[in-house]
């Protein structure tokens, strides 16, 4: 067998290594496609061996083990590739909480806690009813949920997977105030007119053309959690003019958009009656979530 030495595949017979260098070797793996890159491979190898970040500064002269190091080689070659580091873990950290992921959702972000943080805010009241629409892992819903004990929250989404997701993610946290339902929007029969003090949603809301849906991890992820239309607001339009039938008087909605649409948003809100409409902004700076409250429940759908 012929070996190039520049080549990250190894002979194994001949080429043990220490975690140190094969942290190393990912490290350079993985500087050409990643930003991250020296936290990525520390992160995936620390996941493989099960061992701590304080083990690892210790004795990071131990040999892999040649299972393991076959492993974190295959892990590295799929992140060069592009993967999420979040799709190789099979979890990603939202809100203080361990979230199981899969390919059938998004992966949640940074970003999102401020939809949870400003729904938190507006909650008011020790108790009440929230709907968390496009669920996907269930982490809006869950991270609600996980403050507001004394809330009933509901998850939706299109996708079986997602709610079957959501419901299994709800279970490893022991959190019983929510239920999950299989429902595009608020199609589903159980979801009562004006019975919803907070709705909240991180709906699609990319443009169908926008040249990001080719960049980073959401090349991986579902485009259907994506893409809403020409503009991208096709499925904030409609979550709008539908929300005044199922927010109780005075309930608010809440929804996460693209860096530059928090006008358009507003200017939707105003247009199917809502108040109080505000946009809050990311660790950007970037107007990411608007809110608004439904003064008067209404029957237009």
């Amino acid at each position: 067998m012929s070996i190039r030495p520049t080549s990250w595949r190894r002979c194994k017979a001949i080429d043990v290594m220490t975690f140190d260098q094969a942290l190393k070797k990912a490290r350079e793996r993985l500087a050409a496609t990643s930003s991250t890159a020296a936290l990525d491979a520390e992160v995936l190898l620390l996941a493989l061996s099960g061992k701590s970040r304080a083990w690892l500064y210790g004795f990071g002269d131990t040999e892999l083990e040649s299972t393991l190091a076959a492993r974190f080689d295959e892990w590295v070659e799929r992140r060069a590739a592009g993967e999420p580091v979040a799709y190789l873990l099979g979890f990603r950290e939202f809100f203080g909480l361990q979230l199981e992921v899969s390919r059938a959702t998004l992966i949640p972000r940074p970003d999102t806690e401020l939809l949870v943080e400003q729904a938190l805010a507006l909650a008011g009241s020790a108790s009440g009813r929230a709907l968390d629409l496009g669920t996907g892992s269930g982490a809006i819903a869950l991270a609600f949920a996980s403050q507001c004990p004394d809330w009933q929250v509901t998850g939706c989404d299109r996708v079986p997977d997602a709610v079957t997701l959501a419901q299994r993610n709800a279970e490893r946290l022991g959190l019983g105030n929510t239920r999950w339902l299989h429902s595009r929007w608020f199609d589903h029969h159980e979801l009562a007119p004006h019975s919803f003090a907070l709705i909240m949603s991180n709906p699609p809301y990319i443009a169908e053309h926008d040249r990001h849906l080719d960049q980073g991890d959401v090349r991986f992820e579902p485009r259907s959690a994506l893409v809403a239309g020409s503009d991208g607001l096709d499925d904030i339009r409609e979550i709008i003019a539908a929300s005044p039938r199922y927010l109780a008087s005075q309930g608010w909605l809440l929804l996460e958009h693209g860096y530059d649409q928090a006008a358009a948003v507003r200017h939707l809100m105003e247009q199917h009656g809502f108040s109080q409409i505000a946009s809050a902004r990311d660790l950007g700076g970037h107007e990411r979530v608007t809110f608004g409250q439904c003064a008067v429940a209404t029957d237009a759908a």
